[in-house]
């Protein structure tokens, strides 16, 4: 019989991204462990590229909060609570430690796993479990979730972090035929491939360096001279950014430089496809820059309004996390780094 299993991480992007060396270690020490996966409709992607995940079940919280009551919301929210009560599992674990994610696990069958009152980040959260495990607060986040999981099934986790992703690496050491037009309404991951080693011969740094806050930049004149270095490595420039706003300041940054390009709009596994292909990556801390660095691309993360001492950037190749919260990363810190990933590659 399979152990079923159902994980509630709902978002966001880096922080499900931190999770999947943990649902490795649960693939790897539960035997014919069977693993349902709760999480926020906008990413559900990120579950589907680890090969031990069975099942997705999408919520849309973020959705809902704008018309909770609305006939259409709660059509949904019935349909959701009647899927998580339509199977008996063995381990409900809340990987979230939040209120909304204590609502999920409530209303699914099964013992239910989560942190404690001194450990969750809503302590109000732990109220809804049947099973409470200490974790230590300040540890990075992928230690803190491989921890939890072997807390709750009964192994200590071990070894360095595996994400699960070996299919990106592998897509992307596979040739394609180079292709010069992009539609203008962007790219979907079964469109991507056509962009892997379009710079084959030279390789291409992927770089994120807007942000939705002012607080997380990263001044402009660095980062042209982060560019400059770059190209003259012979890496052509992939600019991300997360709407026409990023996009328009991400323009403004490689003005006048030849072999750059700021990207369209792309589903998540298209840019999983995108970064593992990659030379390297320089970005400010998001989710993407994370997204790198656990597919194993040399990758350096610029914090100005976070710490990396609770997320820093973990993976198999290089990684480099600079600055911190209110104090920004200078930028001989970073082109030096800027060397190290070089030469990494």
């Amino acid at each position: 019989m399979p152990t079923r299993i159902l994980i509630v991480r709902t978002s966001s992007l880096g922080d499900l991204v931190h999770m999947l060396p943990a649902i490795t270690d649960i693939a790897r020490h539960v035997p014919d462990a069977q693993i349902d996966w709760v999480v926020e409709e906008a990413f559900a992607e990120i579950p589907s590229w680890h090969p031990a995940v069975n099942e997705i079940i999408k919520v849309a919280h973020r959705r809902w909060r704008k018309s909770w009551w609305s006939a259409q919301v709660r059509a949904e929210r019935r349909a959701l609570r009647e899927r998580l009560r339509s199977v008996q599992y063995d381990i409900v674990l809340d990987m979230q430690a939040l209120l909304k994610s204590a609502w999920l696990v409530r209303q699914a069958r099964g013992v239910r796993h989560g942190l404690d009152w001194r450990s969750a980040r809503e302590p109000l959260a732990s109220l809804f479990y049947n099973v409470r495990h200490r974790v230590e607060f300040w540890q990075p986040a992928v230690i803190r979730q491989r921890k939890l999981a072997g807390l709750t099934f009964g192994y200590q986790h071990a070894g360095l972090p595996d994400f699960g992703l070996q299919s990106f690496v592998r897509q992307a050491g596979q040739a394609a035929d180079p292709v010069h037009d992009v539609p203008s309404e962007g790219l979907n991951a079964t469109e991507l491939p056509r962009l892997h080693h379009v710079d084959a011969d030279r390789g291409y740094a992927v770089i994120m360096p807007s942000a939705s806050r002012d607080d997380k930049l990263w001044p402009e004149d660095d980062w042209r001279a982060v560019f400059r270095r770059l190209l003259d490595a012979g890496c052509s420039l992939k600019l991300l950014a997360g709407n026409e706003q990023e996009a328009e300041r991400a323009r403004l940054l490689v003005a006048g430089m030849e072999d750059v390009e700021v990207m369209p709009r792309m589903d998540l596994t298209a840019v999983a496809r995108l970064l593992a292909g990659s030379r390297l990556m320089v970005g400010l801390d998001s989710g993407l820059t994370h997204l790198s660095a656990a597919l194993g691309r040399p990758t350096i993360g610029i914090y100005r309004a976070s710490t990396p001492v609770r997320t820093p950037l973990v993976g198999s190749n290089y990684t480099a996390s600079l600055g911190d919260r209110g104090a920004s990363p200078s930028r001989e810190a970073v082109m030096a780094s800027v060397e190290q990933a070089l030469a990494a590659h």
